[in-house]
């Protein structure tokens, strides 16, 4: 399986004048737990890291310490989330069938969700990682008016990874490109051009570090997890 972790993006949420992925997460950048995640999959085979060349002297030296057992590819993200996957699409292996998509953010995500998203790819030709929505939900007009209520047993809240077979979701990017669609996952890409996305049960940890606040919740998620059961 192959793996795609696009962090190119920039810190303005986090108050950061630097890549948020490396800031440190109890003495990690964010980056380092996504990448050991990765690496400890027994479904991913080789993991291309999607970034800016601002960043690579910190990713080499990050990988250098890591010493992962499995081969990163560093490759030259573009000015949207949209343009890094599809430079992404483009620099992978010829032979890829099957590929994962995964936010750099998403720093708690555990190998037993790779792994599960990747024996779920086998039957299907995309997905995405999902956990039901827990709170009530409005759709609120620009007045600031409530409009309606959805059924939120209906809901689902979409994490990463995605999983997709490559040749349909490079067709996809293809034609994203040429009619001018912008969208914020590849799975919404699948859906425009009416392909299916099934739903795989992601982690309730596994949220995406965007605010000073969230990396207070990783902490103490982190810590969790070190402590004896």
């Amino acid at each position: 399986m192959h793996l795609l972790i696009p962090a190119a993006g920039v810190g303005r949420r986090m108050g950061s004048d630097r890549n948020k992925l490396r800031l440190l997460l109890n003495d990690k950048p964010l980056l380092a737990w996504t990448l050991l995640a990765a690496n400890a999959s027994q479904q991913i085979q080789w993991i291309g890291l999607i970034g800016q060349p601002d960043d690579w002297p910190t990713w080499k030296d990050m990988l250098q310490t890591l010493a992962l057992a499995k081969p990163v590819e560093l490759i030259q993200g573009g000015s949207t989330r949209q343009e890094s996957v599809y430079n992404g699409l483009q620099a992978m292996p010829t032979d890829a069938q099957q590929v994962l998509i995964h936010d750099g953010a998403r720093c708690l995500a555990t190998p037993e969700l790779f792994d599960r998203c990747a024996e779920a790819l086998i039957q299907h030709q995309g997905l995405i990682a999902a956990v039901p929505v827990k709170d009530t939900i409005k759709v609120v007009d620009e007045e600031g008016k409530i409009r309606s209520t959805p059924d939120r047993s209906h809901l689902w809240a979409a994490q990463t990874p995605q999983g997709f077979a490559v040749p349909l979701l490079k067709q996809c990017h293809e034609q994203g490109k040429q009619l001018g669609w912008e969208v914020t996952d590849d799975a919404a890409l699948f859906e425009k051009c009416e392909l299916p996305v099934h739903i795989v049960p992601g982690e309730e940890t596994n949220l995406k570090v965007t605010t000073p606040e969230d990396l207070a919740i990783a902490t103490l998620i982190l810590r969790q997890r070190d402590s004896p059961s």
